[in-house]
């Protein structure tokens, strides 16, 4: 039987800040338990810690910082920078546990604590379950004595070291010169790498979402907002437009003509150019059960394998890991490129597209679709109280509806891993069978209500 996890959710621990499990007394134990779980050796323990730019990233910063040196451990700060950057340093710098304080695409209210080990990956889920374990337990006697308490410093360099591995990531022998980009960074933790990064390789860029001000972030904005990437992509005129979420783990792209392109037709691209170039390890890639099988239908031509796990990206790079896949992603733009990362990384996966676009030398509109998407619908319902999907009700309806879609499409029910939501996802090669199916589906869970 599955052990179920008490705090942790699907990408760390998130909520609504200040309240439960957000506060501080929560982060302050958090720091203690994952401290003294991390320590190992005799060696001084360290631990990195970043953050987004949202208010309460400075309250759930120093209660968790709190934690860790009562804990013993040394504590870095970078200060804002993507996800991806303090999975990164983490290995690079050699320390023994990193830290997020993001709630990714959450309006500013939420935020949340991811946890990365020393290899830069996200725990698992044993550790996980052994940190909530000893924030449980009784800790007195096992932290720090007076003399071994932690010390704080700040790495200065830590923005310009993460710049500098992504355009590591661009291929040396091409620029952006003479290309104006558009980068949105949702008023989040890239709004000060991604510009430059982009204008050291050379384009003309233009900057939204870059004025983060604590309550703004993902505020119509970024890549859960793209109706404002698309709009200044075809007021400017520019070649390309890049949406980043709040911690720049996921993009999206909008190509010359101020139209979206999702991340099945990013993972599309990136896949057919790295077969091409002999670079896709493990024989195909991996995606989630959200992916459309338009997605699929295209590999399966180019005799690239597609394998689908749940939805988070945790499941798509530990699936990714056990088939030795260089290639992850999902539809909402998180991209794993394990070539330059161990986690999301939305920078990283646009300057591949970049690159792709500087060396063919076709407009984006005519490069980034690969495939005709089959007819596709998500909608969310929000609920109180136990799940909808365990009342006998919905799994008559679910079991009906598959059996009308078999052969011809698919559908998909499951529960957000960070709202009290459920998420109702169809999808066939007939559009209005797609509608007749997610309102009959939808209609029986609101029932439930």
């Amino acid at each position: 039987m599955i052990r179920q996890k008490r705090l942790f959710g699907t990408d760390g621990i998130r909520g609504t800040a200040n309240q439960t499990p957000m506060t501080v007394e929560t982060a302050q134990r958090l720091g203690q338990a994952a401290g003294l779980r991390f320590t190992r050796g005799d060696h001084r323990h360290s631990v990195l810690v970043g953050k987004d730019t949202r208010l309460s990233g400075y309250m759930i910063e120093s209660a968790m910082v709190s934690g860790f040196l009562s804990a013993g451990m040394d504590v870095t700060f970078v200060g804002p920078l993507p996800t991806p950057a303090i999975a990164m340093l983490t290995r690079s710098l050699r320390a023994d546990l990193g830290v997020m304080i993001s709630a990714s695409h959450n309006p500013f209210e939420d935020n949340g604590i991811k946890l990365f080990g020393p290899d830069g990956f996200k725990l698992s889920d044993a550790d996980e379950h052994e940190i909530e374990d000893l924030m449980e337990s009784d800790l007195t006697g096992r932290l720090a004595a007076p003399d071994k308490i932690g010390r704080a410093s700040r790495l200065n360099d830590a923005a310009g070291r993460y710049i500098e591995h992504a355009k590591a990531s661009f291929p040396r022998k091409i620029r952006l010169d003479g290309m104006k980009i558009v980068i949105d960074c949702a008023n989040g933790s890239a709004y000060r790498v991604a510009p430059t990064a982009l204008w050291e390789l050379g384009a003309e860029v233009i900057r939204i979402g870059c004025t983060p001000d604590g309550v703004n972030i993902n505020e119509q904005c970024g890549s859960t907002y793209s109706e404002t990437l698309c709009a200044a992509v075809r007021q400017h005129k520019a070649h390309l437009g890049i949406a980043l979420d709040g911690d720049a783990d996921r993009v999206l792209i909008a190509d010359e003509t101020g139209h979206l392109i999702d991340g099945d037709q990013i993972l599309a691209l990136i896949a057919q150019s790295w077969n091409r170039e002999h670079r896709l390890e493990g024989g195909g890639i991996v995606a989630t059960v959200m992916s459309n099988m338009g997605l699929e239908r295209f590999l399966n031509d180019l005799n690239i394998g597609l394998e689908r796990t749940s939805v988070g990206d945790r499941y798509v790079v530990e699936r990714m890991r056990e088939r030795g896949i260089n290639i992850g992603g999902e539809q909402s733009g998180h991209m794993v490129l394990t070539d330059f990362g161990t986690t999301g990384d939305g920078l990283i996966a646009a300057l591949q597209i970049l690159a792709f676009l500087v060396e063919d030398g076709r407009p984006a509109s005519q490069v980034c679709r690969l495939f005709k998407p089959f007819p596709q619908k998500l909608q969310n319902i929000r609920f109180t109280g136990v799940s909808p999907l365990e009342r006998e009700s919905v799994k008559e309806k679910q079991a009906e509806i598959e059996k009308q879609l078999a052969g011809r499409g698919r559908l998909v029910l499951r529960k957000s891993g960070t709202e009290p939501l459920i998420r109702v996802m169809v999808e066939a090669e007939d559009s209005l069978l797609v509608e007749q199916a997610v309102s009959d589906m939808c209609g029986v869970i609101e029932a439930t209500e």
